[in-house]
């Protein structure tokens, strides 16, 4: 049996990795990764490691698939066969080349041909073992011949300048014709290749590590003296038999890829402007932005961009606010409003899934992080019980957890996010005019939503919400299953509680939530988020959690004396301030007031020959910090970007490189207080909006309806025959249905 995990890379980045799956031959992981590609990339690759007793790793196999298959497998489960894996194919990056033919005539008048071979530079070399100092080694090879030389080597970079130029002889010297430039023997040409082999320069007594070659055939030269040209790097071919793909086993994968191609703003603009209109439509059904939910198979592929559109623009409100009214018409019984997959009901979980995010963790990780590590018994099932356990025991547990659940989330009310609260109000104030006589209908419409689609679920699977970095186990999900069932019940504020149950012993379990206060509880939390402007967004005393994590942080000369070395540190966000601790749980060792961030750049590499680096740059200095991989660099910048947005003394202009050696690297200015030479990168609006670029779902909405054309013509040929059978019956007043 093995202990295996996985890893997503972008070629031989990683980027994510699953939970370790223990004592299987057949580990399932079930888990979800989304992400925002920062960079090109050849492959998406997947390897499987398998962990042994000492917590060492070693690697099973892998799964490649080229960027340009992606589509192909696109939103499908596809079973792939496992590939080995050795240094020899595991290459990444390219190389520029330039090849030189020419004569050389000898002091005896003998011609020479002569080939020139200039190695430029490379770029995207892989990291080996947290360094990459390259080298190549040039090769003019043939059936009887093989003449190599070697270039310096490069420290401390994987984007290595080397623009260095080796010259060989190409063919047996021949008496001077002036009949042909280049007057050699076609079967030496056709022999010959240029090989360029890359190279990790290692300390290690193992040697160094191979990183990818390349090999171009002479004849290339035939129809031109010079050729230059981008090569990817390739693996090398050792003539070893290679494992049978099904020695290794198969993964199952769902790959979801999108490339969204966006024009400038002003190809957007008629569409934009018809959808932002369709909260004023009259009625909303005939608004652009409900037609495309009429259009789409599935509601949920036309409410992802109408509400990031909407909310781009500052509109979601008024939108959902006219597309819920509608739908409150037209329900009938108050005991199922909302309770559809309807467009407004998809709109309104996407407004809370990118509103509310900060608010449910922020909510319920503390408590969820307290039941994953804690893990006492909760079974109440008298069938499932394990040998030892005690009903009444885990009873009270289940209680204790619970409770502690539903004052999180009822106490909660004032971090609730304002656009949130407003489209509550609005649904609220549609279903109390519409069921007058039903009393509770004003508060089943908005816990129909806040319990019922945004907690429950979150307590269900909290690692679909990060609200734990991966699967929890099998007691664990089996306590918060649980947990979510009784929550939502209480959430429902529904006459028969214990008629809401299937189980038996879920409704005896539910006797103790059976007193008053739980309801109060409930209406007063619903009372306060469905409040127009009940609460001043500023006056939350309590920091928001945004985002940490262990990133490498280089020490930033706040004292006179010392090294500034680097040091892993851990790094933590909120909506007040940014710092960074030894450990986590320690106490801050450096603190920075979100007031005193004036901008948050990337850092180029070359300042420290490391990857994956960013600065933020205050008054006095700047913090030079490294993400682990290139998504966590740009989730970091972004998030840190868009907290800082709104700070009066934002830079307009920045340094790209980093102050070393007296100097800015970037434009060699010596006073380390001298302006910046770059534009600082464009801002984001403060609020929810900064995740949303507003043409990229104006795309996307396009071309939903360009997809979806072959009914729109139906809609609009079905509402032209209306139309014309409706000018029939008026104009000869004849008994024909109104229309």
């Amino acid at each position: 049996m093995r202990d295996c995990y996985c890893t997503v890379n972008l070629d031989q980045e990683e980027v994510f990795r699953t939970k370790i799956v223990e004592k299987s031959l057949c580990p399932f992981y079930g888990e979800d990764f989304y992400c925002e590609i920062p960079r090109s990339f050849r492959h998406l690759s997947f390897y499987i490691f398998d962990r042994d007793v000492f917590r060492r790793d070693s690697i099973i196999g892998k799964v490649a698939i080229q960027k340009e298959d992606l589509q192909k497998y696109h939103n499908r489960d596809t079973w792939f066969q496992l590939q080995h894996v050795d240094a020899d194919s595991e290459v990444q990056g390219k190389v520029h080349l330039e090849l030189r033919l020419s004569e050389v005539i000898t002091d005896t008048g003998v011609v020479c041909h002569k080939l020139a071979t200039r190695i430029v530079e490379c770029q995207g070399l892989p990291i080996v073992n947290g360094q990459c100092d390259p080298y190549a080694t040039v090769t003019l090879a043939g059936p009887f011949r093989s003449e190599a030389k070697k270039t310096k080597v490069k420290r401390k970079t994987n984007n290595p300048q080397f623009d260095e130029v080796f010259y060989f002889e190409v063919t047996r010297p021949c008496s001077y014709s002036k009949k042909s430039h280049f007057d050699f023997e076609e079967e030496d040409v056709d022999k010959l290749e240029i090989r360029v082999d890359l190279w990790n320069a290692s300390n290690l007594k193992f040697g160094d590590e191979f990183l990818g070659e390349l090999r171009i055939p002479l004849k290339v030269l035939r129809q031109s003296s010079s050729y230059e040209a981008w090569y990817f790097l390739q693996p090398r071919d050792n003539g070893s038999k290679s494992l049978k793909p099904d020695d290794l086993g198969s993964l199952r994968l769902n790959v979801v890829y999108t490339e969204d191609h966006v024009f400038s703003s002003d190809y957007y603009r008629p569409l934009r402007d018809l959808l932002l209109k369709s909260a004023d439509v009259e009625p909303v059904s005939a608004s652009a932005a409900h037609i495309l939910g009429e259009v789409c198979r599935e509601k949920q592929e036309a409410a992802v961009p109408l509400v990031r559109l909407f909310l781009h623009y500052g509109r979601v409100v008024p939108f959902i606010s006219a597309i819920a009214s509608g739908e409150v018409t037209r329900t009938q019984d108050p005991n199922t409003i909302f309770r559809g997959n309807s467009l407004a009901s998809k709109c309104i979980d996407e407004t809370m899934k990118l509103a509310g995010m900060h608010y449910l963790h922020v909510t319920l990780k503390p408590a969820i992080e307290e039941i994953c590590q804690s893990h006492k018994p909760c079974e109440i099932d008298p069938v499932k019980l394990k040998d030892g356990e005690n009903l009444e025991n885990n009873m009270e547990n289940l209680r204790q957890y619970v409770d502690r659940v539903f004052h999180a989330i009822t106490e909660s009310g004032v971090s609730c996010p304002t656009v949130m609260c407003d489209i509550f109000f609005s649904l609220r104030d549609a279903a109390a005019k519409r069921f007058q006589d039903d009393p509770d209908v004003r508060y089943t419409a908005v816990s129909s939503f806040i319990f019922l689609r945004f907690f429950a679920p979150a307590i269900l699977s909290p690692n679909l919400f990060q609200l734990t970095p991966h699967h929890t186990d099998p007691q664990t999900s089996r306590t918060l299953t649980l947990i979510s069932k009784t929550v939502q019940t209480l959430g429902s504020l529904s006459k028969s509680k214990s008629a809401s149950f299937k189980e038996s012993y879920m409704a005896t379990f539910y006797e103790f939530f059976n007193e008053q206060k739980y309801a109060d509880a409930v209406k007063n939390f619903l009372d306060l988020i469905s409040s127009s402007g009940r609460r001043d967004p500023k006056s939350v005393e309590q920091p928001i959690l945004l985002k940490e994590g262990f990133m490498i942080k280089r020490a930033q000369g706040r004292k006179r004396f010392g090294m500034k070395n680097f040091k892993k540190r851990w790094f933590r966000l909120t909506n007040h301030e940014f710092t960074y601790h030894k450990s986590k749980g320690d106490q801050p060792l450096y603190s920075i007031s979100i007031e005193n961030i004036l901008a948050v750049e990337k850092l180029e590499e070359e300042s420290f020959k490391m990857k994956n680096m960013f600065q933020v740059i205050q008054p006095e200095r700047a913090l030079y910090i490294q993400a682990n991989n290139c998504v966590e660099a740009k989730d970091w910048i972004d998030i840190l970007t868009k907290v800082s947005q709104c700070n009066q003394k934002r830079l307009t202009v920045y340094h790209p490189s980093a102050y070393l050696g007296g100097h800015w690297l970037c434009c060699r200015a010596s006073s380390d207080s001298a302006p910046g030479c770059s534009p600082c990168t464009s801002g984001l609006p403060a609020n929810i909006q900064l995740d949303i670029d507003g043409d990229r779902e104006t795309e996307r909405i396009y071309s939903l309806f360009n997809s979806y054309m072959s009914k729109l013509e139906k809609m609009q040929g079905d509402l032209q025959d209306a139309e014309a059978g409706h000018r029939w019956g008026r104009g000869f007043g004849a008994g024909a249905c109104p229309v």
